[in-house]
């Protein structure tokens, strides 16, 4: 008796699928503890018609800064190699370079924001979308709007 293929998650069906061998690049992991998070549940995954895994990219991007080191205390090393705290990493959703000034646009979850930075800074640092990178928010009044 043949298997009936889960229903897939509408905002799912939108995004970018990736192989697991893909997204275990795109996380440091090794491919084989990639297949262990999807068997484990810790990694959402859909499954093709011929039964192969597909990982969403909201999935990686949630596991992302996760995985940018092997414990919690090199994590928080790794962020906080600034004074700032409020780092928030993502994905580079877009760069747009006119005359002296670049905006990238961040991809945090389903969240965005935009910063608007030196054509210069944006060439010396090779910003391309898709590739991972922090927002380090600076201020010293943040508002709260209820929604």
């Amino acid at each position: 008796m043949a298997k009936k293929p889960r229903p897939q998650r509408r905002e799912a069906m939108n995004e970018e699928l990736l192989t697991p061998r893909d997204a275990a690049l795109e996380l440091r992991v090794s491919f084989p503890t990639i297949k262990q998070w999807i068997y484990k549940r810790k990694i959402r995954s859909i499954r093709t018609a011929g039964g192969h895994h597909r990982i969403p990219q909201s999935e990686v991007d949630r596991l992302l800064f996760r995985t940018r080191a092997r414990t919690a205390p090199e994590r928080i090393l790794n962020m906080r190699r600034l004074s700032g705290r409020n780092q928030l990493v993502g994905r580079i959703g877009s760069v747009r370079i006119s005359g002296l000034m670049a905006e990238v646009v961040i991809s945090i979850g389903e969240q965005q924001i935009t910063s608007i930075i030196t054509a210069r800074s944006a060439r010396e640092m090779s910003l391309k979308p898709g590739q991972t990178a922090a927002a380090l928010i600076k201020s010293t009044e943040v508002m709260i709007l209820r929604v």
